[in-house]
């Protein structure tokens, strides 16, 4: 049986969203992110809030291979969205990573062209944590001196990943981090180092 989606669609996506584009106006800023949702296994609510609220039959999603392996999922998606599934992670709009400690190389994922930036693929990952005040050192626009954030987990060579990621600005993916109830961003324009 399929899963239902936003109780209240309007009022849900629009709450959604505002917390989203909220952290990633201020990256290392927390946000509440309610998802009164019960996705099939493995997708959390919080992927699945996401992602009913940002993509639609326009924008193709990839899926991590333990999101993949699940059959519910793509049909859940495809049910609530219209969004394509794609196979190709440099061909997705938004990728849902139920597993970031897996998650393919930021470079695997489409930066976007100079003539239209905003075609860059958003990561969407699934994190056991997100706090704020320790862990990784953020600067840039968005952040009033310097921020600080603890994303966990986080694949292998994350940070450097991010400098290249930052290098080639105004190219680039950005990452929406989600963990139980709360959400971060990491938008390209958002210096990370190790604290």
């Amino acid at each position: 049986m399929l899963a239902p989606g936003f109780a209240d669609p309007v009022h849900d996506a629009q709450g959604t969203f505002r917390a989203v584009m909220d952290a990633l106006a201020r990256p290392g800023r927390v946000r509440a992110l309610v998802a009164a949702l019960a996705p099939p296994a493995p997708l959390t609510p919080e992927l699945a809030a996401v992602a009913l609220t940002l993509t639609d039959a326009d924008t193709p999603v990839w899926l991590d291979p333990v999101l993949a392996a699940a059959p519910e999922v793509a049909e859940f998606l495809r049910f609530h969205t219209g969004a394509p599934l794609t196979g190709d992670p440099a061909a997705a709009a938004f990728a849902l990573v139920r597993e970031p400690a897996r998650c393919p190389p930021l470079s695997r994922f489409a930066p976007g062209t100079p003539a239209y930036p905003d075609t860059a693929t958003t990561l969407v990952l699934a994190l056991d944590a997100v706090a704020e005040g320790e862990g990784l050192h953020l600067s840039g626009p968005g952040i009033r001196k310097a921020a600080r954030l603890a994303p966990a987990p986080l694949p292998e060579g994350f940070v450097a990943q991010l400098a290249e990621n930052r290098a080639g600005f105004p190219l680039g993916v950005d990452l929406i981090l989600t963990a139980p109830g709360r959400v971060a961003g990491l938008p390209r324009s958002t210096t990370v180092t190790e604290a």
